[in-house]
């Protein structure tokens, strides 16, 4: 059953923001989201889920899972980068999404588990994500793989592109980003804009975050913060963000760099939505649009 937005935001507010202005750890913020994403998300009627194991240059084993809805087209694939500010997530908290996202796209998905931080900061999640396309384009054309994130994984998913770039790998098919973290500087207007509004990050931890992720390294390296990237014909990008949260602005200003760059850009900004509100499949009707909407978009380019 969904609710009213104006519910939604005022619970997450309570429920949300409000505990992860006092979690003393990110260990325990991670926690927390593991315990709270198997109360609050369910898995969507049909899911289908499978371990696997994808193996990094030095021989050890990053653990991934494989999500789809009914019986995809498994001649295409998207490469799911999770949120959780580099600190936490997994693909345990965003496995109902990404079937979900699958289903729209008559695909399967693939959700890395990638190195988290403080244990390991930057670049490691970047090093793992870049592993996990290396070992997609082993088995599929660049023209039938997507890339998708939300949050720090949206993010993330601009700054692989960068990375594959730079080794010569060839782009991926499309890219779709829910509220994407494009800048480690933390300069842009709507961190402050937004600080009253946002219902889910409480502002005073994002420092935080960039310190826990980067461990002093510079926030304006493109690998960290895209947005400062030089791309070379990016591939056609959705991104999605909404009015009212603090990272608005990251969207907005992403959408004008792969511009550009030439890139094919369609930047969605929705009213009033609590941050990566596409999480919330069962509970905001936006949810199920907005995934809806990145779904048709892929599927266009994967097809």
């Amino acid at each position: 059953m969904t609710l009213p937005p104006w519910v939604v935001n005022a619970a997450l507010r309570v429920f949300v923001r409000w505990p992860l202005g006092w979690i003393k750890t990110p260990q325990a913020f991670r926690a927390r989201f593991e315990r709270d994403a198997k109360i609050v998300f369910r898995d969507p009627k049909g899911a289908n889920y499978g371990r696997d194991a994808i193996r990094r240059p030095d021989g050890s084993l990053m653990p991934a899972l494989w999500a789809s809805l009914g019986r995809p087209d498994r001649t295409k694939v998207i490469l799911y980068l999770h949120g959780g500010a580099f600190v936490a997530g997994s693909p345990n908290t965003h496995r109902h999404l990404a079937a979900r996202l699958a289903g729209a796209t008559d695909a399967r998905t693939l959700l890395p588990d990638y190195r988290l931080a403080p244990e390991d900061p930057f670049p490691a999640a970047l090093e793992d994500a870049l592993t996990a396309y290396r070992h997609l384009l082993a088995s599929y054309p660049p023209e039938r793989i997507a890339v998708a994130g939300d949050s720090a994984g949206g993010g993330l998913t601009f700054c692989l592109l960068l990375a594959a770039q730079a080794e010569g790998l060839p782009p991926p098919a499309a890219v779709a980003t829910f509220s994407p973290f494009c800048d480690f500087t933390l300069s842009a207007p709507s961190l402050k804009r937004n600080a009253r509004r946002e219902v889910m990050l409480p502002p005073n931890r994002a420092s935080e975050v960039v310190d826990y992720y980067l461990a002093g390294h510079d926030p304006r390296d493109p690998l960290a913060s895209p947005i400062f990237g030089a791309f070379t014909a990016p591939p056609p990008s959705l991104i999605m963000a909404s009015t009212s949260e603090m990272l608005a602005d990251n969207a907005t200003i992403m959408a004008e760099c792969l511009r550009k760059a030439g890139g094919d850009v369609q930047l969605e900004i929705w009213p009033g939505l609590p941050h990566a509100w596409p999480l919330l499949l069962g509970k905001l009707r936006a949810a199920e649009s907005a995934v809806t909407n990145a779904g048709r978009f892929i599927a266009a380019r994967l097809n």
